[in-house]
């Protein structure tokens, strides 16, 4: 069969394709392949900056930076062809550009491109520059705004009493906003940690010494060069003391910190289930979907257990990613480019997960009524209010008191607490100050967000 969204084996490049085109700039075979083309069109610009090497006036930057801001499928194929014949797909990548010189009349220059590298200065800077312009032109603005959105529910509904629920029993009142504040400063928290991680890069030649450079040319700082060039001209960090490979350790460390972001998103689509099932929300019924193939009456919260899912395989491919990378036979092994490939996988998932919970927030509606009818069938949380009160007063064994009234009982109403309080001997302005107290306003302390 033909490869198409039918066909294809991942559901990534397949049933999904459509949310996930974005990211095939980056993470396909054709996107690895051209950020090796830009890495060596900029090395090959950057010895000529530094008089390294001498261009023929007709080569001009610009045309040379054509090459991959323009580049194609029909060259991204052209390499492959040339890799049948290499068996090697970084060389495959040097000899395309050779061809390409040769057309815009380079002349001996051409001898220059790949000039003292290993497969691994090209990869372990092209990989790394993929991963962070995609983090950084798709992922990381979709995940900020999400967490934008829920800073603006928040403030919407920060004014909206529910009964909070510790082990799953009914416990001191919350504001629904602030619950949602919960996640907000979770994720921004995570996020800035992220934030400190560098894009670590590998650059110096066959295992790390620039050998190659230094035999040619040995009056020229080869690490001074790398710096310049990693750090200033691909905007990556160079790690100074290497094997053929990056020590990937930056790396594992940003799979990590995504990893626990799904964690708190796993969190947050479990509660958001969870104020579902109890009918704190219901959810927008879309005209003509089906909820379920056999009870026509089902909404279910498909959205947020979808983004469950993806967020799972994520997390489990980033815990994969980040203990087996760091980890390398002596100067080096294979086994990091077989799994390197392999990096755009749960960035895919986890970019699912967000659209599904972009799309269940969009269908959110808030059933207040549930949760008034809610704190006022759970009086008995007001139980911890009075015992404070009356610790305040200096009253005998306050919390006793409460727990004898409350402990075991089918149900406190409101009568049996006001009961309770017109039984204590206190003052009346004591008493009145209990009887103000309600499921609806024991809330807490007004946050302001």
């Amino acid at each position: 069969m033909e490869l198409n969204a039918l066909t294809a084996i991942s559901p990534i490049d397949g049933r999904y394709r459509s949310q996930l085109a974005v990211l095939s700039q980056y993470f396909s075979e054709f996107g690895l392949i051209r950020y090796r083309v830009r890495v060596e069109v900029e090395y090959f610009l950057f010895l000529a900056a530094k008089k390294v090497i001498k261009l023929p006036s007709k080569v001009k930057p610009a045309k040379l930076r054509a090459i991959y801001e323009d580049f194609t499928e029909a060259d991204a194929m052209q390499i492959k062809g040339i890799e049948r014949t290499t068996n090697h797909d970084v060389k495959a990548v040097e000899y395309f550009l050779k061809e390409k010189l040769n057309a815009l009349g380079a002349g001996e220059s051409v001898e220059w491109i790949h000039f003292g590298l290993t497969s691994q200065d090209i990869n372990n800077t092209a990989t790394p520059l993929l991963w962070k312009d995609a983090l950084e032109e798709q992922f990381l603005p979709k995940l900020y705004n999400m967490v934008l959105q829920l800073g603006n529910m928040a403030r919407e509904w920060r004014e909206v009493p529910m009964l909070a629920r510790t082990h799953g029993q009914p416990a001191s009142p919350t504001i629904l906003g602030k619950e949602w504040m919960v996640f907000v400063e979770r994720l921004e928290g995570q996020l800035r940690l992220f934030s400190h991680i560098p894009f670590a890069a590998k650059f110096g030649g066959a295992t790390g010494n620039f050998n190659a450079h230094h035999v040619a040319f040995s009056q020229i700082n080869w690490e001074e060069f790398g710096n310049e060039f990693v750090n200033g001209q691909l905007g990556l960090e160079r790690m100074q003391y290497t094997t053929q490979i990056e020590h990937y350790d930056n790396l594992a460390a940003q799979f990590d910190g995504l990893k626990r972001i799904n964690t708190i998103l796993i969190d947050f689509c479990r509660d958001i289930w969870q104020y579902i099932s109890m009918e704190y929300f219901k959810q927008k019924v879309k005209e003509g979907e089906v909820g379920s193939s056999a009870m026509p009456h089902k909404v279910n919260p498909i959205d947020f257990e979808n983004a469950e899912g993806n967020l799972g395989i994520a997390n489990a491919l980033y815990e994969h990613l980040s203990a087996k990378l760091p980890v390398s036979r002596l100067q080096r092994d294979l086994t990091d480019s077989t799994v390197l490939r392999n990096v755009g996988v749960p960035l895919s998932h986890s970019f699912l997960a967000l659209n599904s919970i972009e799309k269940g927030l969009s269908k959110l509606l808030l059933n207040a009524q549930k949760m008034q009818d809610d704190l006022d069938n759970n009086w008995a949380v007001v139980a911890e209010a009075i015992q404070t009160i009356l610790r305040r007063e200096n009253y005998p064994q306050p919390y006793e008191a409460l727990k004898k009234l409350t402990r075991g009982k089918a149900g406190i109403s409101k009568d049996d607490i006001h009961e309770f309080i017109e039984s204590l001997d206190v003052s009346a302005k004591i008493k009145k100050e209990l009887k103000a107290v309600t499921p609806h306003n024991y809330t807490g302390v007004g946050f302001k967000f």
